[in-house]
């Protein structure tokens, strides 16, 4: 991670969770990162906890990404602060139990879409646009899942696995782009599996492959922001195209 000392990290979802634990690895590694989130207290509440030297490297900045103009005065903020970005981890998300042919779901589906999708289509278009005026090797990573890459039996689905089957393409896509521009920035996909997050509380004991959910083995937050930290910290010439993180034994 030395290369990454004193350049500029956007976290997206940095309230709780993956996004919470992985403001803080990058701002304890060095990194100066903005922790985008809706619940913008929880992130100043995340900083308070923190030592006064990474706290200081932590910048908590209120931003809806379902909103487009929120997510323009988010990376608007960080390129008159900072000068731009070098950094981007895609990570906010969103999940309702709802099925995908429940009556009156509309608001439910459209929410997923933005928060799921367009985000991180919209996060990622600005952060190159920041990197390429700069010239700068930069990264952006997004997290998927293991519904990216299989669409698991369970109810109240609705269009979650289809949404993180957008981001595997949307991911592929940007890599052509960028390859096509010939620039040297990377984007690699993370998919965890079972992630213990308040995504799960939401989902309560739903069965989740014929098992109850609170029951399968789980990964902690920490666990994927390591993963994080070790594809940032791969050489320059080394690119992961996709991690794929589960915890032992989970049957999913």
């Amino acid at each position: 991670m030395d290369r990454w000392q004193g350049k500029v990290a956007i976290v997206t979802g940095a309230s709780s969770g993956m996004g919470a634990a992985t403001a803080v690895k990058l701002a304890s590694a060095g990194m100066i990162t903005v922790g985008l989130a809706r619940r913008v207290e929880r992130v100043q509440a995340l900083r308070d906890n923190l030592s006064a030297e990474i706290a200081a490297r932590l910048y908590p900045f209120r931003c809806d990404v379902s909103c487009e103009e929120d997510i323009l005065k988010a990376f608007a903020f960080v390129e008159d602060k900072f000068g731009g970005v070098d950094v981007l981890i895609n990570n906010a998300g969103t999940y309702k139990c709802v099925d995908l042919l429940a009556e009156d779901n509309s608001d439910v589906l459209r929410e997923s879409l933005a928060v799921n999708v367009l985000a991180a289509a919209f996060c990622s278009r600005e952060a190159v646009k920041s990197m390429k005026r700069r010239s700068v090797a930069g990264h952006i990573i997004l997290i998927n899942s293991i519904e990216g890459h299989k669409v698991p039996v369970y109810p109240g689905a609705n269009l979650y696995p289809a949404g993180k089957h957008a981001i595997t393409a949307i991911t592929e896509t940007i890599r052509n782009e960028l390859r096509t521009a010939g620039t040297k920035i990377k984007v690699t996909s993370v998919s965890p599996g079972l992630v213990k997050t308040e995504m799960i509380d939401v989902c309560g004991t739903i069965a989740y492959g014929g098992e109850d959910i609170t029951s399968l083995p789980m990964l902690q937050p920490d666990d994927i922001a390591d993963g994080i930290l070790y594809v940032l910290g791969t050489p320059p010439h080394v690119q992961v195209h996709e991690l794929t993180i589960k915890p032992v034994g989970e049957p999913v």
